[in-house]
């Protein structure tokens, strides 16, 4: 199993307690794990692959917020208040394995061993970090740069060597990016003019991590 780092918040006994709860699940690329408005009922660490997590906007479109890799979380407000409705859907990006926890198992967790209660308070402050994070480069950084830095983003969360095509569309990226789909074309198309890049039909693959990394800073 791979590394949950979350669990390293918690000592052996407490992390064994968790993980006695837990359910493994798997589920196929392209599925979806919950929809938004579903019961908040469950936690999801992720031991293997990449879930995006998605909202439908009041026109109708469908927005990626974000990409969660292994050892990180998603669902984290079933751990807290009563139980409502899933406030975004969420899709596995690839073959995905999650521990799945419920919220009652997480209720009995809390009584019997409060140091889990950190684990739950860690696992919504990471999630309030990533949140202001985003918020602050919608705000000060400029359209190309937040392209950049979610391609590259998308890039390092696939762990793959340079070359490999991404999961993700062009559609993901650019609302990742907080743009439209037409102006994040027209920076990878820039970008596979200058080799960083190659682009097909549904395909995109970093060729120069380096090199992007380098646009993006």
């Amino acid at each position: 199993m791979a590394s949950l780092s979350l669990f390293d918040l918690l000592p052996d006994d407490e992390r064994r307690a968790v993980l006695s709860t837990a359910r493994r699940r798997r589920f196929h690329r392209r599925d979806t794990i919950f929809h938004e408005g579903d019961p908040g009922d469950s936690l999801h660490v992720i031991v293997d692959g990449l879930v995006t997590i998605r909202v439908t906007t009041t026109m109708g479109d469908v927005v990626t917020l974000t990409v969660h890799g292994p050892g990180e979380s998603f669902g984290e407000l079933a751990a807290i208040g009563e139980v409502a409705a899933r406030t975004a859907s969420a899709v596995a990006a690839t073959d995905v394995e999650t521990l799945t926890i419920s919220r009652a198992g997480l209720d009995e967790l809390r009584t019997r061993h409060p140091r889990v209660e950190r684990f739950i308070v860690e696992l919504l402050a990471q999630h309030v970090v990533r949140l202001n994070a985003h918020l602050l480069e919608a705000l000060y950084v400029p359209v190309e740069k937040r392209v950049l830095r979610r391609l590259l983003a998308l890039r390092d969360a696939c762990g793959e060597g340079d070359g490999v095509a991404l999961p993700f569309t062009q559609e993901d990226l650019a609302s990742m990016a907080g743009t439209t789909r037409p102006t994040a074309n027209r920076v990878l198309i820039r970008l596979r003019d200058d080799g960083l890049i190659e682009l097909g039909r549904g395909r995109i693959a970093v060729v120069d991590r380096a090199g992007l990394e380098l646009l993006a800073r």
